[in-house]
């Protein structure tokens, strides 16, 4: 199902006001950190609550940090939170976000995308939990302890010690999230799955071919265990250098018609200076392999207005309005209430 291009008056202004009506949840964003900078600056959130987002994860750490580069990004990041109690709520429980929304503030997830950073000690789950960690990401692009990840040409599955983080990590409360883990260990840890698990930012390899992108049986898979598939706003995932909403409601209509629109949602892991994001990756290419290809044009990314343009293709294309309250965040809160103790 492919939506219409052009978009009524009447239909965006519909879009507008149940965006800003329902509970928006952008599960991912890479916020700046002291020592790297993609124009991702704490100033930036207000743009996202300008375009409707209630929620929002920021990746603080992972397979980059060691235990105590993680916990000094935890209480930087929990210090600027508390400075700003007037803007920001750190999220701790689901209830958390609604009373943000209620309350007029941004609620903000704290996560990491790797685990390094647990220094291979499941005693660390608890401890992180219990200072806001709501979400890591196994392995990212690269292997580590745990398994492989997608950028990996040999994917050996969770490891022993992998195994036995998944576990934990449910156990905890931590919520899973396997965008940028191989194909393998992905899968393996999905047959692990007693609670949701997701990619929460990860595009489809049946509309554009990406070592970042999903094959079918994993989007059933995350299904399967309750979770979702989270579309993401890059241009490489994307397969569109202007990140045109018609693509992203290309993947996240894929999605919806394989598993259903209660398995969808929104990860658009948006960098506002994708150059300094470009160079960052080029120096980095076993994490990125695409940039070994010398004509390869960078990241370039959608941005949190497109929302509504979204929206609306979605209701043009005929989804319901409880299937696009799903979409936008619903289902993260139907997930998370599941996950989170």
């Amino acid at each position: 199902m492919l939506a219409k291009t052009a978009i009524s008056n009447s239909l965006e202004e519909e879009a507008a006001a149940l965006v800003h009506d329902a509970l928006v949840w952008d599960n991912v964003w890479p916020i700046d950190l002291p020592d790297v900078q993609f124009g991702n600056d704490w100033s930036r959130l207000e743009r996202f609550q300008n375009a409707g987002v209630n929620a929002l994860g920021l990746t603080l750490a992972g397979d980059n940090h060691d235990i105590k580069g993680a916990m000094e990004l935890l209480g930087w990041a929990r210090r600027r939170i508390a400075e700003h109690s007037d803007k920001y709520v750190l999220v701790e429980t689901v209830d958390d976000v609604l009373a943000a929304k209620e309350a007029g503030k941004f609620a903000i997830v704290l996560q990491f995308e790797g685990m390094r950073c647990f220094d291979r000690n499941l005693d660390l789950a608890e401890i992180y939990y219990k200072l806001g960690v709501r979400q890591t990401i196994p392995a990212f692009n690269k292997a580590n302890s745990i398994g492989a990840g997608c950028a990996e040409e040999n994917d050996g599955g969770l490891t022993n010690l992998g195994r036995r983080f998944v576990d934990e990590l449910q156990t905890q409360g931590i919520f899973i999230d396997l965008s940028h883990v191989g194909k393998r260990t992905s899968l393996e840890a999905l047959e692990r799955a007693v609670k949701p698990m997701a990619f929460t930012h990860s595009n489809v390899n049946a509309v554009h071919k990406s070592f970042r992108n999903l094959d079918d049986d994993q989007i059933k898979a995350a299904a399967a265990s309750g979770g979702l598939t989270g579309v993401s706003g890059s241009s490489e995932y994307l397969g569109d250098m202007q990140c045109k909403s018609e693509t992203v409601f290309r993947h996240l209509d894929y999605i919806v018609q394989l598993v259903g629109p209660e398995h969808a949602g929104i990860g658009f892991d948006v960098v506002f200076d994708s150059s300094t994001l470009n160079d960052w990756a080029r120096g980095r290419p076993e994490e990125w392999p695409m940039t070994q290809d010398a004509n390869w044009p960078g990241f370039s990314y959608t941005m949190p207005e497109q929302l509504t343009e979204l929206t609306a293709l979605m209701l043009d294309a005929g989804y319901g309005e409880d299937a696009v309250r799903s979409i936008l965040g619903g289902n993260y809160v139907r997930i998370f209430r599941q996950v989170w103790r």
